[in-house]
């Protein structure tokens, strides 16, 4: 028995070589592509954000992003990294114009919905709006930057009104706290001076892969799996501090039996300590 222990020990360790290989393979070969994609764009993107006038320089600029996201995200499938299920995405595409709300789990999160909504508007951080190799395209796809409150909320309540729709992750930044964070006031606030609904949408995950303290470079256990579902649709909110508690509520709800992809020294929600208890 001990002979056949040790056996299995020997011949099982080229397999688990070669896998480690391919997931450092897969992290740089991603990373590398998504480098390389948007360094080019932003060679175009600089001199077209000045010629182009913005009725079309936005939609050419959002299109690009979302068709380069694709097909990055179909990369990943490609070399078998990631697993996406984003088809869930795919209904909103004819719909009118609302918030998009979805949880935060890892910086791909904008990726996968953008990658569906091609005339979306995003609430991106400014230091990204900066970045040399996103910056350009953000700038002539017109998303929004987040580090002037009233310009946000002012430039987010246009654009709805304008018919686009709105990524807005109610968060405000990448889940510390199992399944949720405390949710922001921002999506309520935009909602209810638009008038818009908030469509709230499910991004689960197996791994914790870039999620918030996860460094770039370190190498995550591969294949990964992503699904997308839709939630509920909520009416325009008459009362934002309300609402927002009230949306926070309904993802723990739905959530807090998800696959968890926070380590387990990670804090929960109390909502989710009850439901376990029970």
């Amino acid at each position: 028995m001990a002979f056949t222990h040790s056996f299995a020990s020997r011949t099982g360790w080229p397999r688990r070589v070669l896998h480690r290989l391919y997931e450092y393979f897969a992290l740089w070969a991603g990373l590398g592509v998504l480098g390389a994609a948007s360094l080019i764009w932003t060679v175009f993107a600089v001199p077209l954000y000045y010629v182009l006038p913005k009725r079309w320089a936005i939609p050419l600029g959002r299109g690009v992003i979302s068709v380069s996201f694709r097909i990055y995200l179909g990369f990943l499938t490609l070399i078998r990294a990631i697993h996406f299920d984003l088809a869930g995405l795919d209904a909103l595409r004819a719909e009118g114009p609302m918030i998009i709300a979805p949880n935060h789990p890892c910086l791909l999160d904008a990726l996968m919905v953008l990658s569906r909504l091609p005339g979306i508007a995003c609430i991106m951080k400014a230091d990204i709006v900066d970045n040399a190799f996103f910056g350009a395209g953000a700038r002539m796809a017109g998303y929004i930057r987040n580090d002037a409150q009233l310009s946000m909320i002012k430039q987010s309540v246009a654009e709805l009104k304008n018919g686009s729709q709105l990524l807005v992750f109610p968060e405000g930044t990448r889940t510390t706290r199992w399944p949720v964070n405390v949710c922001k006031g921002t999506a309520a606030l935009i909602a209810s001076r638009a008038q818009a609904p908030i469509q709230t949408v499910f991004i689960e995950t197996d791994s914790g892969y870039l999620s918030k303290g996860w460094p770039l470079f370190r190498r995550p256990r591969l294949p990964i799996t992503y699904r997308v579902r839709l939630g509920r649709r909520f009416g325009p909110p008459e009362k934002a501090g309300a609402f927002t508690e009230e949306l926070e509520r309904y993802f723990i709800d739905r959530l807090c039996g998800a696959s968890r992809f926070l380590p387990p020294e990670a804090p929960q929600a109390p909502e989710c300590d009850a439901v376990q208890a029970s």
